[in-house]
């Protein structure tokens, strides 16, 4: 008896060793087979997905083979790993172990969208609307409306989001993306305002964030912006108008057709500048860091007046005979290679932009400009 057990240990011993060996080399190939791929390929992993049906939807593809080995040394070895949503980049020659890598790593692919400065809220929804990795569940929703689904109604929605390049990955819906776009921007906001020069004219951060907004819209010159907004903030101190350009066209909304006339300086809207006193009633567009700051830190000195020179930049006038022989120089006759805007900083030699009818802001001499 003692001889039969002893065979039977050594027998069991044996076909166990057989076994966990035959169940190592399976694991094992089934970690390095190739994935069955021609050419890159994303794997969507929606929310709730796991590792258990995600291996059977490859293996019912015919992605991979083995399922089971691989649910088995996931359960084994991963047990506490999530699994990340989002889409995975699976390429020709990856096996089924580097697949796994990036699921423990959760390498998802991310995308991008860039807010621009300058733009105003029908951009950014836009913007939105066209990218088609991002959820979306604001279409036919008003902008109030909108403001509301965020967590802030009765907020008025020009200027609240911060222009950055947003990553993100699949299944980030519109929704949340503004949201982290204005968090940032009050973040942004809360710490400028900390930092503020306490002689500015503004009696909380959304009259900063206005006028930065108008600082934005009026030069894309970094070295100007305090220039421009010390020139607003002396006309405010004065009871001067602002008379700035882009205000009026904001509040000409779509009507604009890319042409300001005289009529249009003298509609009264309540973001005519030309008609208001001091800063219209909200911002007209996003703002950047830079004109926060220029706006809570305007540069101080005499200049009441300014006009676009054509290259991007302007020049700064003390007194009325100064700004108007500034028109005469600079948009009573403009050159061939007029720009409103800097010259792309990759490009040394633009192409000339087609000349432009300047605004009769800009030409006509006035007792204010």
């Amino acid at each position: 008896m003692k001889r039969k057990f002893l065979l039977l240990l050594e027998t069991g011993l044996v076909l166990a060793g057989l076994m966990l060996g035959a169940g190592a080399w399976k694991l094992n190939a089934a970690l390095e087979q190739p994935l069955n791929l021609t050419q890159e390929q994303l794997l969507d992993v929606p929310a709730g997905a796991t590792p258990t049906g995600t291996f059977n939807r490859l293996e019912a593809d015919d992605t991979l083979s083995d399922a089971f080995w691989l649910r088995l040394y996931w359960r084994f070895n991963l047990a506490g790993q999530p699994l990340h949503s989002g889409e995975y980049r699976m390429t020709p020659g990856m096996t089924a172990s580097d697949l796994i890598g990036l699921w423990q790593r959760g390498e998802v692919v991310q995308y991008s969208l860039t807010l621009v400065e300058g733009w105003n809220f029908r951009q950014v929804r836009s913007a939105l609307a066209r990218h088609e990795k991002i959820e979306q569940t604001l279409d036919g929703l008003s902008d109030s409306e909108v403001m509301t689904k965020l967590g802030h109604p009765g907020e008025f929605p020009e200027g609240r989001f911060f222009p950055d390049t947003y990553r993100f990955v699949r299944g980030m819906s519109d929704a949340q993306l503004l949201e982290k776009a204005y968090d940032r921007l009050h973040k942004v906001l809360a710490e400028e305002w900390e930092q503020r020069d306490p002689a500015v004219p503004y009696t909380d951060p959304y009259q900063a964030l206005t006028m930065a907004s108008l600082v934005e819209k009026e030069t894309g010159v970094p070295h100007e912006r305090g220039q421009i907004a010390g020139v607003f903030v002396r006309r405010m101190k004065i009871g001067m108008p602002l008379q700035t350009d882009p205000t009026v066209i904001y509040g000409l909304g779509e009507r604009y057709n890319g042409k300001l006339t005289r009529a249009h300086l003298r509609e009264p809207t309540p973001y005519n500048t030309y008609t208001i006193p001091g800063l219209p009633p909200t911002p007209i567009a996003m703002v950047g860091r830079e004109a926060i700051h220029a706006a809570l830190h305007p540069v101080s000195g005499s200049s009441l007046y300014f006009v676009a020179k054509g290259d991007g930049s302007h020049t700064f006038s003390d007194d009325l005979d100064a700004h108007n022989n500034a028109v005469r120089e600079f948009q009573i006759k403009r050159r061939a290679d007029y720009r409103s805007s800097p010259a792309p900083a990759s490009d040394a030699t633009p192409p000339a932009e087609p000349a432009v009818e300047p605004s009769p802001a800009e030409t006509e001499p006035k007792g204010e400009q």
